[in-house]
Order: C-alpha cells, then structure tokens, then sequence
C-alpha cells in the first residue's frame, strides 16, 4: 500500500458480529499466516521474549521478585502495538502482496506519524497505573510482613488470609482494567493500520464491537489471556508461537467484523 493510499480518508466503518466460528477461523488463519511467513513472527515476538526476561532479570538484581507476577500480567497490555507489523504482514498475505523486510518495517516506522502511537500512550498508562494499582494492593496487605522470594516460597506469602485478599482485591481491579482496555483496542489498532480514521474514533467503534458481541469477545479475550500465560510459563519461550499466531489473528478477526463501502 503506498503512502498516498494510506493517507486516504476513511468511509465509515461497516461494524458486524463476532460468533464463535469467526474466532475459531480467524486462529486457523493466524496459524495458517505463521507458518507461511514465520520469520516475520519469530522476528516480532523476540521483543516480548527479550523484553520478558529483561524485566525478570532486573527485578532479581534490585531482589524485587515480588513484582514479577504483576509485570507478567501487565506487560501483554503493551501486545497490540508490537503487532502492527503481524497485521501488516497478514494484509499483505490477505491481498498476494510481497513479503519485503523493508517495506513491512517502513510501514510498522511510518505509525510513528499516524495514530497509532495515541494509542500506544493509552496502553502504556493503562500500563504503569496497572503496575501502580499491583504495587499498592501488595504494600497495603503484604507489607508489615517479613518478605521472602515469592517465587520460591509463595505458599507463605500468598496463601495466607492477607495473601489470598490481596489476589482477590488486585485480581478484581485488574480483571476490570483489562476488560476496558481489551474493549478499547480489540480492534482500534489494526483499523488505525488499515483506514486513515482517528484513534478516539476507532477506540469507540472497538468498543462497540466487543460490547455488542459480547459472549464470543469473552471467549477470544480468555483465549488470548490463557494463551499468552501458558506461553510465558516456559521461561517466555512459547510467546514466539503464541503471539504471532494472536496477532495474525487479530487481523482476520478485524477482517470479519468491520466492511467499507470503498
């Protein structure tokens, strides 16, 4: 796609439904787009592999252990933005174009002059109020304790009544922060890739989306949850799998749910 077309104002979106066929379709088409190009995944996963065990080491230097299961959780809010070049590679496929490192990495470097990056702003404050909100649910029940390495001996820390009411509390607060932030971007980024529309305006028909497939959006939002987690487990290795596939997804996903009459 060239710049001048990029640039072309959008006709509104079309917004339809999400049924529990499209999700399925749409990670067979992910998988299917992977492994036609799998460089490309292994390419853009590597940051959140790099990046996860980045975090994991610094936090044992400054023996901050306790913050590794928030920053796990936290840390795929930043997935979406970091998938724009799984879309652009999907919409290449989508439409017979050549799979060029260059060009699928200008288009990722050209979103610094586009909206996506007010998107990215979003994500990353709905990110640092998450690790925010984590550190002081932690501090009101956990800190008048004597602490130990949580992930080495959690049973004393997290199963006891202070522990178990912090998991709750912060489970709560951040199952209701995910779910305005899954609302919000669902769909708001690859259709900022793909239309010349502003991000306030695809947040709001991403919103729409979700909330009026509500049941199926559930569904590939706990997929995706219970994926990435799974994919973290061994030492973030799975998350070159795992997210590629997501990402391509997401972009077939979108694909499925929003037409234009251009």
């Amino acid at each position: 796609m060239s710049n001048d077309q990029e640039a072309r104002p959008s006709s509104p979106p079309n917004l339809g439904t999400i049924g529990l066929d499209d999700i399925w379709a749409a990670l067979g088409a992910g998988l299917r787009d992977f492994r036609h190009a799998p460089g490309f995944g292994l390419f853009f996963a590597a940051f959140f592999v790099l990046g996860g065990i980045g975090i994991f080491f610094e936090l044992a230097i400054q023996d901050r252990q306790y913050l590794a299961i928030p920053l796990a959780l936290g840390f795929p809010l930043l997935a979406p933005f970091l998938a724009v070049g799984l879309y652009e590679v999907s919409r290449r496929i989508e439409r017979g174009e050549k799979l060029e490192w260059g060009a699928i990495v200008g288009v990722v470097f050209r979103q610094k002059d586009r909206q996506i990056p007010s998107i990215a702003v979003v994500l990353i404050m709905f990110f640092m109020f998450w690790v925010f909100i984590a550190h002081l649910v932690f501090a009101l029940f956990m800190g008048l304790q004597p602490m130990t390495n949580i992930l080495t001996n959690w049973q004393d820390t997290l199963l006891t009544q202070n522990g178990l009411t912090m998991l709750a509390i912060g489970t709560g607060v951040g199952g209701v922060m995910a779910f305005v932030l899954f609302c919000l971007t669902a769909f708001s980024i690859p259709m900022l890739l793909d239309r010349e529309i502003d991000f306030i305006t695809a947040m709001i028909h991403s919103f729409q989306l979700v909330t009026g497939s509500f049941v199926p959006m559930m569904v590939w939002a706990f997929t995706i949850a219970a994926l990435t987690i799974l994919a973290m487990l061994p030492f973030f290795a799975g998350l070159f799998l795992v997210l590629p596939v997501l990402g391509h997804a997401t972009w077939h996903l979108y694909r499925r749910a929003v037409s234009y009459a251009d």
